[in-house]
């Protein structure tokens, strides 16, 4: 018989990961004899990344400029495939009373991050960059997650925060938050990574996840009632549900782009978030 593997895998509590939960749940894994076991994470890719570094993860899918960010900075891991291939929208939010009413009036103002090198505190930077102001000069208030984000708002020790568009509707709509802008990332949002330790020693079985994901999320992008379950699962109005659905396409494993990598790498160069020399090839590994 054969040896299960068993591997630790994290994500997001969000609707771009339901295609693994529907693998777990529908046994595609364990019918590889491979027990993957899945943990949320709130806190998002620093809090993941986080992890990679002490083991407490083998993989986990991350915002690509967050791990992109932390492997520069010495995280022993590496990135084997695009997950998500369409940009995050990043919504630009306020708390509903504030008295700010464009993304102009945020301009060296407090952020809310959920922490140091998280997706929320890199495009924080890159959205000032592309404003065309210093973005050293915006003042960064860490959160923890979604949830300490807003209680930042409520007492009065954050101006902005950004955060998936989508997953933020609810508390915009419930007249919490108010939404002054939006944002793409200039890249695919989720790349899947692993630690190197697990790349050298259990590579077939990362390639049986890569395929096994691959197929559940092309599954979910063309099956109809796909939007019915993140209405279910996420309380999203369907009109939004169908918006967000149709601004994202899962990868099915298509090559890594090193141009697409470059990007990534320059942007956080220039931003000083990454302040050594790194090349695309130092980011990926082909499984």
């Amino acid at each position: 018989m054969q040896e299960t593997t068993h591997l630790r895998i994290g994500g997001v509590p969000e609707h771009f990961n339901i295609p693994w939960h529907q693998a777990i749940e529908q046994g595609l894994f364990q019918a590889e004899n491979i027990h993957l076991t899945w943990t949320d994470y709130p806190g998002g890719t620093g809090a993941m990344a986080k992890d990679l570094r002490s083991g407490e993860l083998d993989l986990a899918v991350l915002l690509t400029e967050g791990i992109v960010a932390d492997i520069a900075n010495g995280n022993e891991s590496k990135i084997v495939q695009v997950y998500v291939e369409s940009p995050l929208i990043w919504g630009i939010h306020v708390p509903a009373n504030s008295s700010y009413q464009t993304p102009a009036d945020l301009r060296g103002k407090r952020y809310a991050v959920s922490r140091m090198g998280s997706g929320s505190h890199l495009m924080a930077f890159v959205d000032a960059t592309q404003r065309g102001w210093d973005p050293q000069a915006q003042e960064l208030v860490l959160v923890g997650n979604l949830e300490g984000a807003r209680q930042a708002f409520k007492n009065h020790e954050a101006d902005a925060f950004m955060w998936e568009k989508f997953m933020t509707k609810p508390l915009v709509d419930s007249g919490e938050f108010r939404r002054v802008g939006e944002t793409l990332t200039p890249w695919p949002c989720f790349v899947i990574a692993a630690r190197n330790e697990i790349l050298q020693n259990q590579q077939p079985a990362i390639q049986k996840i890569l395929t096994i994901i691959n197929h559940t999320s092309q599954k979910f992008m063309t099956n109809p009632q796909s939007v019915n379950v993140v209405v279910e699962k996420f309380h999203l109005l369907p009109e939004d549900a169908v918006a967000w659905f149709k601004s994202t396409r899962w990868s099915i494993g298509e090559p890594m782009s090193e141009d697409m990598l470059q990007t990534v790498i320059t942007t956080l160069q220039e931003l000083k978030v990454i302040n050594k020399t790194i090349y695309p090839g130092d980011l990926y590994q082909k499984v």
